[in-house]
């Protein structure tokens, strides 16, 4: 009898065993299909680049958007001050061409 009860208990086991390998098996095919659905979605679209870490890294954002915030301020002032669209333009335009150098100067490595 104790024979026929550890058969059972081995066959009970055996097919909790093969239903969770079902269930495992299901699942990683569910997770397949679903990142070749995100594959094909965004494969075309070029991954962004990883953001630098550090202190170096972290000065020069902050050197950047100092440059980036006073240009913004300075064509406002600009905007605010006069009344002419050639200076309005010419201004907007020189902020657009220097705004790169200063940075590039600021960030020297």
């Amino acid at each position: 009898m104790a024979a026929g009860q550890r058969a059972r208990r081995r066959e009970e086991r055996e097919r909790l065993a093969a239903e969770a390998a079902e269930e495992r098996a299901a699942a990683a095919a569910r997770r397949a299909r679903r990142e070749a659905r995100r594959q094909v979605l965004t494969g075309w679209v070029p991954r962004p680049a990883p953001v630098e870490s550090g202190s170096l890294a972290a000065r020069r954002r902050q050197r950047t958007g100092l440059v980036v915030a006073f240009v913004i301020a300075f064509n406002a002032l600009v905007w605010l001050g006069t009344d002419q669209w050639a200076a309005r333009t010419l201004f907007l335009l020189l902020s657009v061409l220097v705004a790169p150098i200063v940075v590039s100067i600021l960030n020297r490595k």
